[in-house]
Order: C-alpha cells, then sequence, then structure tokens
C-alpha cells in the first residue's frame, strides 16, 4: 500500500513538475511574444498547442500534450491515479516524439541537430524592425548579398524586392511557400519579397549551403522557406503607422486574420488579408543625394554634377558648344548648365500592396487528410524620373541615329549642322507605374499510408501577371514631325535629315515647332507617348513525398534509427513578356525591347536516408550521416544529377561537430535562353570620357591611343551618359546549365552550465562553373581600350558623327566560374535574471574570406572580396554583423538591434581605383546603424513602436551617378530616421 503510494506520489511530483515547467515555458514565451502568440495565450492549452504544431510540422502528426490541472493534489481514488499516470504517460512520450521538418531535409529533426546550416527568423525578429515588407527585413542579415532588388532601387525594378544569398545574385537562390514552390514576378523571373504580409509569416528558414539535390534547380546559393501561419483558432487586428522624422516616407499597415475550428477541431479554416501603403521619397528631400555626382574626378576642376543634357537643349556644331536661351537664340555651354536629374526621381519606390490567404483542412481519418490553400497579392508601385532625354535612336530602330538641326532650318540660327541633345520637360518627368497580381493555389491531400510510413500529393498552380506602364517616353517620329525634320533616305538610321514643314502640316495635330524653345502644350501633346508592357507567369507543379522517420531500428548496441524520404515531382514553368508595339519597333525614345516567350517541363524523382549509426554511446551522443540524391529530366536539356552527404556528430552533448558535401545545378531561365534583344542603360562610363580616360594609371596611353584610332580626343571629350552606357542584353539560346559544388564545416555549442546559451560556428565555400550572366559593359569596354582583349571592341559601336557610344552588346553567356568562401558566427542567449525580467541577446556574423569570379572561360580570376562596383552600386563587404539585445520585463520589453557593414575598396570589374593626384575617392567606410523597439502588452492588446536609424545615419557617398550612394547595400538607410508605432487586439 505504501509502495503503491509512493508510486502515486511520485507521479503526481512528476506531472506537477512538468506542469510548472510548462507554465514557465508559458509565462518565458508570453514575455516575447508576438501578437500571434499572445493571442494564442488566450484560448485553452489544449487549442494553443495544436495550433503551434500545426504551423511548424509538415509530414509529421504532433502528439497533443494532455491538459494539466491547475492543482495537483494526491490522487483520492485508483481511477484519478489512472488518469493522472495516462496523462503522465503521454505527456512524456509526446515530448518524445514530437518534431518538426527544417529546410534542408524531408525527414524530422530540429535545428540544432541538423547537419545543414539553418538560420531561422521568427514573425517576433522580423516585427519589432518595424518592417513592411519581408524584403526590408531580410536586408538585415549578414548573409544576404547585394545582388538582389531593393525597395530602395527605384530604376528599371518594377517595384519588386527579390533577395539573394551570399551576393550569388537573385536568380540563385530558391523561395518556398511552407515547403513549396510558387509564382514568381514575370517582369523580374525572381520571388517578389513585397508580395508577402510580414504578419502572417510565423518563420523564415534560410538554408545556406544549396539545395538543388532535395528541392531542385535554382537553390545554387540556398533556400528560403517561409513559412506561414496556419490553423489559427482565435483572431488578431493589428494597425501600424510610421513617418520619418522629416514627414516624408510614410507607412500604414492593417493586417488581421480569423480561424475557425469545426467537427471537434478535425477541421480549420483560416482566412487573412493585410492593405500596406508606403509613399515613396524624393531624391530631392534629402541633401546627401541631391545634387548627384556624375564622376568620381581625378581633380577638383575636373568635378561634375548631373547630366551634360539640359533642358533647355544643348547643341554642338564643328565650331561649337551651345546652349538654348529660351528665345530662340544660343550661348556657348557651360559646366553649370548641366541638369541636375536628382531634382526629379524618386529615391525610393511608392508601394501599395493587398493580400489575402485562405487555409483549410479537414481531418476524415489519420490517412486522408484533404488540404487548400490560396494566397493572393495585388501590389502597385510607382517611381519618377527625370525628363526624357533626346539624342537620337538606338538599334533597332532605323529612326535617325543622331538628331541634328540642318544649317538651312529657319529656326537655326547657328548657321551649322547643330546636334541636338535635349531633356524633354515638355514631356513631364517619366513616371512608372506598375501593376502585379499573384496568386497561388495548392490543393493537396496528406496522412499516414501505413506503420509510420506518411504521404503528401499536392498540385500546385501558380500565376503572375505585370502591368508596365511608363509615361513621358516620347514618339521619335512625331517628335521629327514636330520639328519639321525628314529622313532623306527613309528607314536608314544613318540618313542626313532635312526641314521640310510639310512633314508636319500633312499630319493632323501636329505643331510646327521651334527646337530651339519649349514646345507648346499641343505640341508636347502630339508628340509624347505613353508605353505599356505586359508579363505573364505560370507555373503548374505535381508534387509526391513519402517518409518515414523509424523504418528499422539498427541492430546493434546504441544504435538508432533509419529514416527514409522519396519523392516526386512534375513541373512546367512558361513566361511571357510582350512589349510596347511601338517601343519594339524603335518608335519611342525610351529602351528598346523585344518580344521574349518560353517555358520548360522537369519530371524529378528524390530520395533521402538519414541513418543515426550511433546514439547515446561513449563519444557518441549523436551520430548522423545523411545522404539525399536527385534525378532530374529535363525537356531543354535532358537529365542531371544532383547529390548532397552530411555528417553530424555529437561527442557529448554539448557540442556537436557537422558538414556537408553537395552540389547544385540550374538550368537558363527563360530571360536568358530566349530573351529577344532589348536596350538598357548599364552604371559605366565611356572610356574616353576625359575624366575616365585619366583613371587608368599606366594604361590610359593605350586608351588615348585607341580612342584617338577612332578620331576622338580623349583630353576633351565629354560623354553624353551621365555614368550610364547604353547596352543591349539578349538571350541565348546555346547557353549551358551551371553547375556547382558547396561545403560546409562546423560547430553547434549548446553547454549545459550555461542554459539557454547556443552558439555556432560554420565554414563554408561556393564553387560555380559555366557561370550564366553577361558581362559588364564597364568590363567589356576596359578590355577594348586598354588593349587587354581587342575581340571586346567588335560589341562596341559609335555614332560616326558626334563619337558618343550607340551601344555596347552584351547577352547572356557562360563565361567562367566563381568560388566564394566564409565564415559565419551565430550566438544565441537567453537568460532569466529574476522571475519576471528575461535578458535575450543574439549575434549573425558574416566574414567573407575570398570571392574569386572569373569573367571567361579559362580567364583571369578576380578578387572582389572587400570590394564594391561604385558604379552599379553592388558589393561583398569582407564583415557583416546583426546583433540584438532583448530586455523583458513582464508586459513591458525594449529591444535594441545594430546593423554593421564594413568598408570596401572601390572596384571598376577589373582594377582597385586609386587616386589620381590625391584626388578623388576610393574606398567606403564600415557604417554602423541602430534600431530601438519598444513593446508593452495589455490584456489583449500589444503595443509596439520603435524608431529605425536611430542616429539618422547618412548613407556613405559612392559615385555610383544615380543617388550618390548604392542602394543595394545601404539602401536601409535611405529613408532616415523613421518611426513607427503598431496596435494589435486578439480575439
Amino acid at each position: 500500500m505504501i509502495l503503491h503510494r509512493r508510486r502515486e506520489l511520485l507521479l503526481c511530483a512528476s506531472v506537477l513538475a512538468m506542469g510548472l515547467d510548462a507554465t514557465a515555458s508559458a509565462n518565458a514565451q508570453t514575455a516575447t511574444s508576438t501578437h500571434h502568440r499572445a493571442s494564442s495565450h488566450r484560448t485553452t492549452t489544449h487549442a494553443k498547442t495544436k495550433a503551434s504544431s500545426k504551423a511548424t510540422t509538415s509530414s509529421t502528426v504532433a502528439a497533443t500534450p494532455a491538459t494539466v490541472p491547475v492543482a495537483v493534489t494526491a490522487p483520492t481514488s485508483t481511477l484519478s491515479a489512472q488518469v493522472n499516470r495516462r496523462q503522465a504517460v503521454a505527456s512524456i512520450v509526446s515530448s518524445r516524439s514530437e518534431s518538426v521538418v527544417v529546410t534542408g531535409s524531408a525527414l524530422s529533426t530540429s535545428n540544432n541537430q541538423n547537419a545543414n546550416p539553418v538560420q531561422i527568423v521568427t514573425s517576433k525578429q522580423i516585427e519589432q524592425t518595424g518592417a513592411t515588407t519581408l524584403g526590408d527585413y531580410l536586408q538585415r542579415l549578414p548573409s544576404i548579398g547585394s545582388s538582389g532588388t531593393t525597395n530602395s532601387q527605384t530604376n528599371g525594378t518594377g517595384g519588386s524586392s527579390c533577395t539573394d544569398i551570399r551576393n550569388l545574385g537573385q536568380n540563385r537562390v530558391l523561395v518556398l511557400i511552407d515547403g513549396k514552390r510558387a509564382a514568381i514576378n514575370g517582369n523580374n523571373s525572381c520571388f517578389d519579397m513585397n508580395t508577402i504580409n510580414v504578419h502572417q509569416v510565423a518563420s523564415v528558414e534560410i538554408l545556406k549551403d544549396g539545395g538543388s539535390e532535395l528541392y531542385g534547380a535554382d537553390a545554387v546559393s540556398g533556400v528560403i522557406n517561409i513559412k506561414l501561419k496556419h490553423n489559427l483558432s482565435d483572431g488578431n487586428l493589428t494597425v501600424r503607422g510610421g513617418i520619418t522624422d522629416v514627414g516624408d516616407g510614410q507607412t500604414g499597415m492593417i493586417s488581421g486574420y480569423k480561424g475557425w475550428n469545426f467537427d471537434h477541431g478535425k477541421g480549420n479554416v483560416t482566412i487573412s488579408g493585410s492593405y500596406m501603403t508606403q509613399s515613396g521619397i524624393q531624391q530631392k528631400n534629402r541633401s546627401w543625394a541631391n545634387p548627384v555626382q556624375a564622376n568620381d574626378p581625378a581633380s577638383a576642376s575636373s568635378i561634375s554634377y548631373g547630366s551634360s543634357i539640359p533642358t533647355a537643349g544643348r547643341f554642338i556644331t564643328d565650331s561649337g558648344d551651345y546652349i538654348a536661351t529660351g528665345s530662340g537664340g544660343v550661348r556657348d555651354f557651360t559646366s553649370a548648365d548641366r541638369y541636375n536629374y536628382g531634382n526629379d526621381q524618386s529615391l525610393t519606390n511608392s508601394l501599395t500592396d493587398a493580400t489575402l490567404a485562405f487555409d483549410s483542412h479537414y481531418e476524415i481519418n489519420r490517412h486522408f487528410t484533404p488540404y487548400l490553400n490560396f494566397n493572393y497579392s495585388h501590389r502597385n508601385s510607382s517611381t519618377t524620373m527625370a525628363p526624357m532625354p533626346v539624342s537620337g535612336s538606338i538599334y533597332p530602330s532605323t529612326l535617325p541615329t543622331t538628331l541634328y538641326i540642318p544649317a538651312n532650318d529657319p529656326y537655326n540660327t547657328t548657321g551649322e549642322d547643330a546636334v541636338m541633345y535635349k531633356r524633354m520637360a515638355e514631356w513631364g518627368n517619366r513616371r512608372n507605374e506598375n501593376a502585379s497580381d499573384t496568386y497561388t493555389g495548392i490543393a493537396g491531400i496528406k496522412g499516414e499510408i501505413t506503420h509510420d510510413w506518411n504521404y503528401d500529393l499536392s498540385y500546385t498552380y501558380g500565376w503572375n501577371q505585370v502591368m508596365n506602364q511608363l509615361s513621358g517616353v516620347g514618339n521619335y517620329s512625331k517628335l521629327l514631325e514636330t520639328y519639321g525634320l525628314q529622313q532623306v533616305e527613309p528607314g536608314n538610321a544613318d540618313s542626313a535629315l532635312v526641314y521640310n514643314p510639310s512633314v508636319c502640316n500633312a499630319s493632323a495635330g501636329c505643331v510646327l515647332s521651334n527646337p530651339f524653345t519649349k514646345l507648346s502644350s499641343a505640341a508636347a501633346a502630339y508628340s509624347n507617348y505613353t508605353a505599356h508592357d505586359h508579363y505573364y507567369y505560370q507555373l503548374r507543379d505535381l508534387n509526391l513525398r513519402i517518409n518515414n522517420n523509424h523504418v528499422v531500428h539498427m541492430p546493434w548496441a546504441n544504435g538508432g534509427d533509419l529514416g527514409l524520404a522519396m519523392g516526386m515531382e512534375h513541373r512546367g514553368e512558361q513566361l511571357a513578356y510582350h512589349p510596347d508595339a511601338l517601343v519594339e519597333a524603335g518608335q519611342t525614345l525610351t529602351n528598346s525591347a523585344s518580344y521574349t516567350g518560353g517555358g520548360f517541363n522537369v519530371t524529378e524523382g528524390y530520395l533521402e536516408g538519414k541513418a543515426t549509426l550511433l546514439h547515446n554511446a561513449f563519444l557518441a551522443k549523436d551520430l548522423t550521416i545523411d545522404g539525399q540524391g536527385r534525378y532530374s529530366s529535363y525537356n531543354t536539356f535532358g537529365g542531371a544529377k544532383n547529390w548532397k552527404v552530411s555528417i553530424n556528430w555529437a561527442p557529448i552533448q554539448d557540442i556537436r561537430f557537422r558538414a556537408t558535401l553537395g552540389t547544385s545545378y540550374r538550368q537558363p531561365n527563360v530571360y536568358e535562353l530566349y530573351g529577344g534583344q532589348s536596350l538598357g542603360y548599364a552604371s559605366a562610363t565611356d572610356p574616353c570620357d576625359s575624366v575616365q580616360a585619366a583613371s587608368y594609371g599606366a594604361k590610359s596611353a593605350t586608351v588615348a591611343a585607341t580612342c584617338a584610332k577612332q578620331g576622338i580626343n580623349s583630353s576633351t571629350f565629354s560623354s553624353a551618359y551621365s555614368g550610364q552606357t547604353p547596352t543591349l542584353y539578349g538571350g541565348n539560346s546555346k547557353l549551358k546549365p551551371e553547375t556547382g559544388r558547396t561545403y560546409t564545416i562546423g560547430t553547434v555549442i549548446t553547454p549545459r552550465w550555461i542554459p539557454g546559451l547556443s552558439a555556432s560556428v560554420e565554414y563554408w565555400h561556393y564553387t560555380l562553373k559555366n557561370m550564366i550572366t553577361y558581362l559588364s559593359s564597364q568590363y567589356i569596354m576596359d578590355q577594348c581600350y586598354t588593349g587587354a582583349n581587342t575581340n571586346y571592341c567588335s560589341a562596341i559601336t559609335r555614332v560616326a558623327s558626334t563619337g558618343q557610344i550607340n551601344s555596347v552588346t552584351s547577352t547572356y553567356a557562360n563565361i567562367g566560374g566563381l568560388k566564394t568562401s566564409g565564415i559565419d558566427f551565430d550566438l544565441d542567449y537567453r537568460l532569466r535574471i529574476t522571475p519576471h525580467d528575461v535578458l535575450t541577446l543574439s549575434n549573425n556574423f558574416q566574414q567573407l574570406i575570398s570571392y574569386l569570379q572569373q569573367n571567361e572561360v579559362g580567364g583571369q580570376w578576380y578578387n572582389y572580396a572587400g570590394r564594391m562596383f561604385y558604379q552599379s552600386g553592388t558589393g561583398n563587404p569582407r564583415v557583416r554583423d546583426y546583433a540584438t539585445v532583448g530586455w523583458q520585463h513582464g508586459a513591458f520589453g525594449i529591444t535594441y538591434m545594430m546593423q554593421y557593414t564594413g568598408g570596401m575598396i572601390w572596384n571598376d570589374g577589373t582594377t582597385d581605383l586609386t587616386r589620381a593626384n590625391g584626388y578623388g575617392r576610393t574606398k567606403t567606410p564600415g557604417i554602423f546603424s541602430h534600431d530601438v523597439t519598444v513593446t508593452y502588452r495589455w490584456k489583449s492588446w500589444n503595443f509596439q513602436g520603435g524608431v529605425n536609424n536611430l542616429f539618422d545615419k547618412k548613407p556613405p557617398f559612392v559615385a555610383s551617378a544615380t543617388d550618390n550612394s548604392a542602394a543595394a547595400l545601404y539602401g536601409s538607410l535611405y529613408t532616415g530616421r523613421y518611426v513607427f508605432l503598431q496596435a494589435g487586439v486578439n480575439f
């Protein structure tokens, strides 16, 4: 009897201890919870646990912990003892069996026991920054590079926000939603982070060592898996607003969700939605960004600002360089007449985004659980640019490549043929408006087959449509008519022009005008034009996944389980770009473009095996090996094989060593394969420009001689394009797929004597072969004019009459290889100081060791580590760090966040810049920025407020000829000091 009672008392003590531990855990969780977690706090323990499990598990069913009574006393009957005993056993079993799937494996594991280097970001970490878009948050992380697209890049981005890992490019990272592919943006051919409601995100898992062997192509640098909130049984409404300290950059967001359980919890329906608006910032409202410095001069006297093409009109003859006076006459052009385009262009995008999500499932039995997910986003973005410059046409247009006013034109007072460069302020600022609709629907069924074999069969359909409108681009042929100009040889771009007023008089609506004065409103309306482009993308994906974490147990002492996962996937993707008909014909003055369309389909199969060789053995607390393989059959390139192996060894509980080795594969995307030839303005400067020519050091004489052979005096010549070069891009149907290999070696330390501490160090190395990209225009021009490789000279064409560059041709090619390596250091520490005070520390650090790129097959390797491509604004800082310190005191919390980006040497693609005559800038210093957020919880309400860029740190100067800095690297500082407030209520 006494023994029986002792057992009962021990059992009760165990239950009580687990209950107290669960209560402490719940209190700790509440102390750092987001509005979603706080809302769960209001539901019952059963509902909260179930919702949390469903949100974080995949293909495995977590047992629901038993509800612990509020007060536990000694049992008063045999029945109560049996109930308590069953509850205790159920709780113990559930705690042992509960597991989650972490990105990088199709089998259940945990982050600290995963061989793959995976960084997990929680919803709390995202929301405490005040980020209105997921892309804005990810830019904080050291592993996220500057080769993506951000909301601070306004020229040609179409309002999208696309991320990259390790500076390997946004087309080499695979973005998943809840572990499955989703529709990408047809304009940029990448996943648009602006389409995600940040309040709907449960967590983000970043796999930082590739993933082609498990997830297929595109996962070269890694995988970003965005896990959304599902299976909710409560509701929440959150409102957020923010503004800069100078009164612009206003943001607003309203977001909410509501979930319902039905049929005793077997089924659930959850809906969520949001509306976000973010006003753009004009460049003129930031003194550091205006006026725009157009070059990196060799002396104070050679510094220039803005553009050489003014709104009044610049006219160059054989004997003079003039600017129109506005009354029909001309005077000599001086540097003071340069046009400051910074007054008229956007510094950040204006965005509005509406999202709607639907999630449902119903558990018929443990074998059949049908589910349906749907995510929709409608995004609008807009930016402004300076008025369209007019200098002539560019291939493939057959209109005049040089717009000159004939000497016999009655309006021409110079008496000579005058080449005209004019910025058409009469047409107004160019305004780009982009509307994007994206939806992804997934229908599937999952459950247990038999004996712990689980399956997940789904079909995904994704679709994206982008409509882009660009106003103020002008109709070149109608502008010629307005000026009464006619080609002597129609259809010949090099044809002479003659004055013939009848070409205007014969056209309805045409108003004959003087090119040396402003156009009338009627003449401007006749010659102006608004272009409309359309993009379409479609995804179809049939996916079957089967897994079993416990197939067999190793038949030796201290052996563990063997887990197997397998699956197949059949995927098809199509993309089409329909440019404006007038743009495609070369009749406008904006960038020319051609139709692009194509697609592919692939059938794939994968297999993963994870074997725990030893568990709880001497010097082997855990020893696990994992192997993954994938075979892909493309209709475009045939078969491809990828694999990864890993080992995970914990000699004792406190330390774990891990290593991975795997391959990657990326087939060319539709734009790279089938892209029609189109014009863009690359960040590059003509080597014959007088300032640029003087920057080549020992090679300056060779550059000057090459320019002289083309009739250009490089000591006096001035490029008409301010830091830009017209470049023709296009696809290449002869491209070969990229291949790569990645390996990582690291350790994870979780010392028992320091509870709450987790630290990891990881060395990583990537190698890419047959890298698909296009050479930079600066590289092509430098190779030609310095004599390094004169074969590139054939890719450069100039206008015979002016010497200005007409175009540089740079199509996609397999250019060579890339090797990069570095070290990641991550630290997380949670310390409970008092029963009401919790201190949390987190630090993500990246040290870049090398970044070697080969621009030609078999050619020279360039080390770009610690270098910034100052003209394009991208770079590879050797050191990046993101640290947070949080303190929670009951319902009150405060978090401090710090970002650091190391300094970089400026590089033009081949050579580090050096000072000429001791003048000019050649590097950028290291930059710190600081943020603070305060939270408070009151009943069912959650309040949050914060200040980003607390000390109003200005971005460093970069001679980008765009905005005096580098948006891809320092875009988070463009807003300046930013204040936000948020309030949420749970119901």
